[in-house]
């Protein structure tokens, strides 16, 4: 009943609550970024959404304009902004709008890029059965100092368990998360190196 009713019920609620609090801190956020470099305020780019659909993701942006891969994962070619509100998880508020539309829930499997889905088995896929989330199990757990495959573990325990218990639970403890400088710092795999070890993960094997 939550997961077919309930759910969107409270993000649509909590979206439109949260819009005005956050209007404040999205006018300082993007004055930091006008002011930091050139380029646009939002990175757009397409993730892969509940059912495999494809959507726009909105985020503020933190890497310069020039660069086309937004592989926020490494700090290597962040902005000095984006250092900021990518270890604060600032740059996620854009997200409200994803809410809103429909693209996208407080809590489930963060979206990734379609490059990930293409090269997931059907077993993994699994964790599109839901809307994506800004936070999630994963996130909440670990963020970024687990592998790919322990992420999509904690991916497919949430979609085979998803209540508004297991729900509070996540926020809760995604706060606690924010304030961890292991969980803060960023990894050293970034989308490149994910995408390789998901290739080797479910690379046919040769009959012999």
């Amino acid at each position: 009943m939550y997961q077919k009713y309930g759910k969107r019920l409270v993000d649509i609620s909590g979206a439109l609550i949260l819009f005005p609090f956050t209007a404040i801190i999205f006018i300082i956020v993007a004055g930091c970024i006008k002011l930091d470099s050139r380029g646009p305020i939002l990175f757009r780019q397409k993730r892969t959404g509940k059912g495999g659909e494809p959507f726009t993701l909105y985020k503020f942006r933190s890497m310069p304009a020039d660069n086309d891969v937004h592989d926020t994962s490494k700090s290597d070619s962040l902005t000095r902004v984006g250092k900021v509100i990518r270890a604060t998880s600032l740059d996620e508020i854009p997200q409200l709008i994803n809410i809103i539309k429909g693209d996208m829930s407080f809590i489930g499997p963060r979206p990734w890029i379609t490059d990930y889905y293409d090269n997931m088995n059907s077993d993994q896929r699994r964790r599109n059965k839901v809307r994506p989330g800004i936070t999630g199990r994963a996130q909440a757990y670990g963020r970024n100092s687990i592998s790919i495959q322990q992420k999509i573990a904690h991916d497919l325990d949430y979609v085979d368990n998803v209540t508004l218990l297991n729900d509070v639970k996540i926020i809760f403890v995604t706060i606690k998360t924010l304030f961890d400088k292991e969980s803060n710092t960023l990894g050293k795999s970034g989308i490149h190196e994910e995408l390789q070890e998901l290739k080797k993960q479910n690379k046919p094997r040769k009959k012999r």
